[in-house]
């Protein structure tokens, strides 16, 4: 017997199959084209701007997966005493050598300003390797661990210095630094939100799952880098910029001829990003030993987690809506703001001050980097910018690296902890708050960004 066929020819049980097809194949692609649609939004996807910020988001997700895996390797698998000592170890072995090569991380990528595209693809790619290599011993917490993990945070951070560099060659029109770096920053921020349960969820299986997702995600993110606009790799009138002056008549266009706005704000956001270090360490074995009342240690480690990120959403969704007003005085405002509470917190310590304090670091730290990024763009030369960008970078992830060292030697005293955080955002306004509100008086040759 003939199966009946429709006017066009097809199969009821054809047509039946394709519906099936389609309503399994609609979340995921409705999902896709609602996250592309999203990220190539007010001109994003014809400037090229929308595939970093995919591009960024790829490399949260990343980071994350490997994140869960050390630290349930390095952190939670044995006692506190015993963690700590690890984690002195992953610090020596890691942060230590990082120190020495992060300011070369730099100017070794104004050396390649015609790779761009490949320099974020070999990021990407040789954390996929290295997440591959360390599942074979992140079980066990052998030795061979930590240079690997040096490896993973380096490529990190060459990524990141890359990504600030070429984010001004992709605005959009009428597009700002400041909003243009809220959306990348934003979208890798989801990412790892969306991504950190899976992590956890994979580590369930096995402890090197995670490293496995991980592995996938990079490889992922080597392909999309080579799909980023050839604009990435132009770098016509550019020269390098030095954060330094060295003398002389004849200079070099740098952060220094332009005036000292730049380099006070990158003083108070270097003093926010150690705030950063010392927390995340200093605040990962307090909470261990002296978990939150009523609390386990994972919850109350989660609960300043999850403040500090919705924290730091918000400092970013905030420079988007700020980003018409003059970057010094929103330094300066938030620098104030986090130097507030860490003192509240020193002065009246307990569980709910260190949130907030978490939270408002999150939120100070995000808004500031945004108006230093500003600043940059509206003070230091075109041709120099891209260098800048770079070297301001690894000058800020070297003060994160230093508020971590700090945070794990510290004894673990909630009051002597407060107060040293205190103390580190102190500095920096000291140092800074000055030349920001003087250059705010004076205003700025150059125009304000829109």
């Amino acid at each position: 017997m003939a199966t009946a066929r429709s006017a066009d020819g097809t199969s009821p049980l054809r047509k039946a199959g394709r519906k099936v097809g389609r309503a399994l194949h609609l979340p995921f692609t409705g999902t896709a084209r609602s996250i592309r649609k999203a990220t190539h939004a007010h001109g994003a996807g014809e400037s090229g701007l929308g595939k970093l910020i995919e591009l960024h988001a790829v490399n949260g997700a990343g980071d994350v997966m490997i994140t869960v895996a050390l630290a349930s390797t390095v952190f939670f698998s044995v006692p506190t005493d015993q963690a700590r000592g690890r984690v002195a170890l992953y610090l020596a072995i890691t942060m230590a050598p990082f120190t020495l090569l992060a300011p070369v991380i730099g100017p070794l990528l104004d050396r390649m300003p015609h790779g761009r595209r490949a320099a974020m693809a070999g990021a990407m790619l040789a954390r996929a390797l290295l997440a591959l290599t360390m599942s074979g011993a992140v079980a066990t917490g052998g030795l061979e661990l930590y240079p690997a993990a040096l490896g993973v945070l380096v490529a990190s951070k060459a990524y990141g210095v890359v990504r600030s560099a070429v984010v001004p060659r992709l605005l959009p029109p009428r597009f700002s630094l400041v909003k243009a770096n809220s959306r990348v920053t934003l979208a890798g921020l989801l990412a790892t939100a969306a991504a950190a349960p899976i992590g956890a969820g994979l580590h369930h299986v096995g402890p090197e799952w995670p490293l496995y997702g991980a592995f996938c995600i990079f490889v992922t993110g080597t392909f999309l880098a080579f799909t980023l606009d050839h604009k990435v790799d132009s770098s016509l009138g550019e020269r390098k910029a030095q954060l330094v002056d060295h003398g002389g008549a004849a200079r070099k266009p740098g952060l220094r001829t332009v005036g000292t706005a730049v380099l006070n704000g990158l003083v108070a956001n270097a003093a926010l990003r150690a705030l950063s270090g010392f927390l995340i360490f200093f605040l990962a074995f307090l909470l261990r030993e002296h978990p939150l009342a009523g609390q386990s240690a994972a919850v109350s480690l989660a609960a300043v987690g999850v403040s500090a990120g919705v924290g730091n959403a918000l400092g970013t969704a905030a420079g988007s809506m700020l980003r018409s007003r003059g970057p010094e005085i929103i330094i300066v405002m938030v620098l104030m703001a986090a130097l507030g509470a860490s003192v509240c917190a020193a002065a009246f310590f307990s569980g709910v001050l260190m949130a907030v304090l978490g939270a408002t670091a999150g939120f100070t730290q995000a808004l500031a980097k945004l108006s230093l990024d500003a600043m940059i763009q509206r003070d230091v030369p075109e041709e120099v910018r891209t260098s800048a960008f770079a070297r301001s970078e690894t000058a800020l992830q070297m003060s994160w690296v230093l508020g971590g060292a700090i945070g794990i030697a510290l004894p673990l005293n909630g009051v002597l902890g407060m107060s040293v955080a205190a103390g580190l955002l102190a500095v920096g306004f000291a140092t800074s708050v000055r030349g920001l509100l003087t250059a705010a008086r004076r205003g700025t040759p150059h125009p304000r960004v829109a």
